[in-house]
């Protein structure tokens, strides 16, 4: 799962980043206003950790870019701005939640998961596909009463298929996915190949239908 943390406060942004990044999470950072425009610009993420008081411009900017572009990005406004009005504007504009610093940063990864699992997965732990079963709080994938062993990037694309049902995902996509916004520098993207061909042979060989279909030529649909 890919993460944008916009914030300028450098050691809490640092905090942050190490435990997600210790959550599994895959991070990416922006200080200011510009950064966070490019950002948003450029790449996606399963959820945006947005504050509102950023260098060169107003956090809620951000979140109206977001929503006025019709985005599914999840967003949680972190701000010092803890009072209740701010808290109402916030929501109202369409972010997700909202969480005043200081916080546990172990909270943080809760509210982050929640999100995601409701935007994505139907507010449910466990996505039940056919004999295919994915428990995302154990990291547990089972086709009928089989565990199958995938790696932590095998597991996050099956993730990002299954949040994704019959959409066709880009090799680019996938790559930004797994490897963060560091992927366009990338000349060629045959690593997305190699970890998407691994996880369907790991699924078929554990009795699981091939639903991981290759779009010739652009990315991969997970067809139902």
């Amino acid at each position: 799962m890919k993460i944008l943390i916009i914030e300028d406060e450098h050691e809490l942004a640092q905090d942050v980043i190490g435990y997600l990044t210790s959550q599994d999470y895959l991070c990416e950072h922006a200080e200011d206003y510009n950064q966070a425009i490019d950002k948003i610009s450029a790449y996606t993420y399963d959820c945006v950790l947005l504050d509102l008081m950023i260098p060169f411009g107003d956090g809620l900017e951000v979140l109206e870019k977001l929503k006025t572009e019709k985005r599914s990005d999840g967003v949680i406004i972190i701000s010092a701005k803890g009072a209740l009005d701010d808290k109402i504007k916030g929501l109202q504009l369409g972010a997700d939640d909202y969480l005043a610093k200081p916080f546990h940063l172990s909270e943080l990864s809760a509210r982050i998961y929640s999100v995601i699992r409701r935007k994505q997965f139907d507010n449910s732990n466990t996505i039940t596909h056919d004999d295919l079963t994915v428990d995302m709080l154990s990291k547990t994938v089972t086709v009928g009463s089989k565990i199958v062993s995938l790696t932590k990037k095998e597991f996050d694309l099956l993730l990002l298929f299954l949040g994704n049902k019959n959409k066709v995902i880009s090799k680019n996509a996938l790559a930004e996915h797994l490897s963060g916004d560091i992927a366009d520098m990338f000349d060629n993207h045959d690593f997305v190949y190699a970890h998407v061909k691994n996880l369907k042979k790991k699924l078929t060989e554990a009795g699981c239908e091939n639903y991981l279909k290759t779009i010739y030529g652009t990315g991969y649909k997970w067809e139902l």
